[in-house]
């Protein structure tokens, strides 16, 4: 028997108004998932209330305390109590929930965490005395008088006491501990202005710093590019581009790091909307779209992006933790994220990132050495040209008993060091060119590079003469929901551009695929329409024909590169470094693989102690 049988009669079920304590319970649930919902809450509140300088003590994981003192502008003794009530907000008069400058303004995390949890408000303003104001499980004591310079202080202990099946859902102390440090650095980098401190007291004591970031000066890149090399590490802050543009009321700016520099997962990909951390599909599906020539598929961007626009553009009431935003037009959104990435990484032309220089020096053990051994200055060019030509016959007769090596001449003539990859000086192992610039040397990876060069040229052509199709003799018939269908007719021209000609078929619920591009050869029409259709639901966009299409190319340009092993005179190295200067995006190979490392002159005389 279904339970539904069971309300017969005077049985049936009874429609009752929950308890002010419940219903505040219930909301926490959706506010507050863990620790780190609640440390978001608060420390978004310091920021709206123009803080300059917060701290965040945390104890457990945050699970037996939060602490948030801030310097902001406090808030008046009177207003406390209104402070803790559902829905009563600052932010917000209520007449346009659309035109929003503030990070809250539901007015829901205070009175959420003290439902769940015990919380103590302490605060002064400006003109007025510093008062205390406590709630337990949604129970409010009176407002007390309190002693503090300024600002807020807000504490939150023992979290979902008042709920303790909550508790069995949380996870280890360091997992928490770890979620509340994402959080944190991603309101850093939101606020380069406030300077955040985030502190571990388990234990009791002072505890220690985890994680502090000083208020940063300047324009706003210089702050932004100080913050997120304090944030994000000084190798993403000396590999990142610089991001700037625009397109209608839309703004994109942050840095975006470049292909050699990326991570096994999307962990390192941040992006802002109106300076709000957001975690959105189809923001994260443009971010790889950008890249998605440069890495492969097990690689993923390292970014920091913000997009500003007019509040009323974007509506960010879609989720109780606001973490989720509908762009009146997403198209527009995605568009300029694309298109301004795809530049800035054009824009950087053969630059590789610096960590493969780093890694090798790093491969490299010398000696310990004990004190300075002293060293000749380095000399000028004559004053070695001098010193060759006066050596001894045996030592500078070693230069042509060295195949691979370049000069020819005991004195050459100014070879182009002056230029970024230099001047080739030899060739290792038939593999690997030796190039000489003017701060130090290049190693290249020859069959990597010119691959590289191959398929651009190959996209070049492709992108001039267009994307072969050839005709289905039988038109393949697929059967689709209504809903699949218009989804796909909706990007049909975009998959005609690359050879894919699909239309509807009959009254609906069917589309017929007539050409295929060319250069796939047999394919299974049927298979990559679903494809295309599993990616358009999962990230908003697709990229399967053009994927298969590019591997096709990407193959052809392994295969008519220079090989591995091959020996390369003076001048086809020196061609290939020039190519490599005038290609962008020559300094990773198809698979987001660095196609040359530079060792700078000073680390490699480090090694050798010479400095």
């Amino acid at each position: 028997m279904s339970q539904s049988d069971t309300y017969i009669g005077d049985m049936r079920p009874i429609i009752r108004q929950l308890d002010e304590a419940a219903i505040n319970r219930i909301a926490a649930g959706e506010v507050v998932e863990r620790p780190a919902s609640a440390v978001k809450e608060l420390v978004e509140n310091a920021i709206d209330a123009g803080a300059t300088r917060i701290a965040i003590d945390i104890a457990d994981g945050g699970k037996t305390l939060i602490r948030v003192t801030d310097d902001g502008c406090g808030i008046a003794p009177e207003d406390l109590p209104l402070a803790l009530a559902r829905h009563a907000t600052s932010k917000i008069d209520g007449s346009d929930l659309l035109n929003i400058h503030s990070f809250g303004f539901r007015g829901e995390a205070l009175a959420s965490l003290g439902a769940v949890g015990r919380l103590s408000l302490t605060s002064r303003a400006a003109g007025h005395d510093a008062a205390r104001i406590r709630v337990s499980g949604s129970r409010v004591d009176p407002v007390q008088p309190a002693a503090l310079r300024g600002g807020t202080v807000v504490e939150l202990a023992d979290l979902f006491y008042a709920t303790p099946a909550r508790l069995k859902f949380m996870r280890t102390d360091r997992a928490e501990t770890q979620a509340i440090s994402d959080v944190v650095k991603r309101l850093a980098m939101a606020e380069p202005s406030v300077g955040f401190t985030l502190r571990d007291v388990s234990g009791g004591g002072e505890g220690r710093v985890t994680f502090r970031a000083d208020a940063e000066t300047g324009d706003l890149f210089d702050a932004l590019h100080h913050r997120l090399a304090r944030v994000l590490g000084r190798d993403f802050a000396e590999n990142a581009l610089k991001i700037d543009a625009m397109r209608d009321e839309l703004r994109l700016f942050g840095y975006a790091a470049l292909p050699t520099y990326s991570r096994g997962a999307a962990v390192a990909q941040y992006l802002f909307v109106n300076g709000r951390p957001v975690k959105d599909r189809m923001l994260t599906g443009a971010l790889r779209a950008a890249y998605f020539d440069f890495l492969s598929r097990d690689r993923h961007p390292v970014a920091a992006l913000f997009l500003d626009c007019d509040p009323v553009l974007v509506d960010v009431n879609v989720h109780p933790a606001k973490s989720e935003v509908r762009f009146r037009d997403p198209g527009l959104a995605r568009g300029l994220i694309v298109s301004a990435l795809r530049h800035a990484l054009a824009e950087a032309g053969h630059r590789a990132s610096t960590t493969g220089g780093h890694a090798t020096l790093g491969k490299m053990m010398p000696e310990p050495t004990g004190a300075r051994v002293y060293q000749m200055d380095r000399p000028s060019r004559p004053a070695r040209v001098a010193a060759f030509q006066a050596q001894s016959p045996g030592f500078s007769e070693m230069q042509h008993s060295y195949s691979a090596r370049v000069v020819e001449d005991p004195a050459p003539e100014e070879p182009p060091e002056h230029l970024p990859l230099g001047a080739a000086r030899g060739q290792v192992h038939e593999n690997y060119i030796i190039a000489q610039t003017e701060t130090g040397m290049i190693i290249v990876d020859q069959h990597a590079a010119h691959e590289r060069l191959v398929y651009e040229k190959l996209k070049r052509q492709m992108a001039e003469n267009g994307v072969a199709a050839q005709a289905l003799l039988i038109p393949e018939i697929v059967e689709l929901s209504d809903s699949e269908c218009a989804q796909l007719l909706g990007i049909a021209d975009d998959l005609t551009r690359l050879g894919l000609s699909i239309e509807a078929f009959g009254g609906g619920g069917a589309i017929a695929v007539r050409e295929t591009p060319a250069i796939l050869g047999e394919v299974n029409a049927s298979a990559m329409i679903r494809d295309i259709l599993d990616e358009l639901a999962d990230q908003g966009d697709s990229l399967t024909v053009q994927a298969r299409i590019e591997a096709i190319l990407s193959r052809v340009a392994c295969h008519g590169s220079v090989r591995s092993g091959r020996r390369m005179r003076a001048e086809e190295m020196n061609a290939l470094l020039r190519e490599m200067e005038a290609t962008s995006h020559s300094g990773q190979c198809n698979h987001g693989r660095p196609t040359y490392v530079e060792l700078k002159l000073s680390d490699i005389e480090r090694l050798f102690g010479r400095t």
